[in-house]
């Protein structure tokens, strides 16, 4: 099934990756290497800047001792909704587990998702295609080839 023009329009702009200066680092578990994280109001910035503040919505609920995000996003005229769940924080507490598990659903969306990627920072450097101007360039071009794949089968 082909996806709507508009819901293609949502998926690009949630997966657009975030400038540099709105993506922090930290250690990751054992002090391996550093993890690139977003906070959650960048999350709800993105929501907001992609589908309207009417365009969302979130949901928690605790099952056992996790923390559920329902994460709802109106895309092409029909909600979707998505969950994920964390545990608190050791930092922040519940607190912490509510913003994760917002985070979390969010990158079922796409949202934040290429930092997931092994190859998307070298340290803290961003691939070219893990920047929102390689991201803009690599959509454009699929847009253009796009276009000259369409007017070839028209003839």
């Amino acid at each position: 099934m082909t996806p709507k023009p508009a819901a293609v329009a949502v998926q690009r702009a949630l997966a657009r990756p975030f400038p540099l200066s709105a993506v922090s680092f930290r250690k990751g578990p054992g002090s391996s290497k550093e993890l690139a994280y977003i906070t959650a109001r960048d999350v709800m910035r993105r929501l907001d800047d992609s589908v309207g503040v009417d365009g969302w919505q979130d949901e928690y609920e605790y099952i056992g001792d996790r923390m559920i995000c329902k994460l709802s996003v109106k895309i092409a005229g029909e909600w979707v909704t998505k969950c994920d769940g964390a545990d608190d924080t050791n930092i922040e507490g519940a607190k912490g587990g509510i913003s994760d598990a917002f985070k979390r659903a969010a990158v079922k969306f796409g949202v934040f998702r290429y930092a997931y990627h092994p190859g998307a920072f070298n340290g803290r450097n961003p691939a070219k295609w893990a920047t929102p101007e390689g991201y803009d360039a690599i959509m454009n071009d699929q847009s253009e080839a796009e276009v000259v794949d369409f007017k070839k089968a028209l003839g």
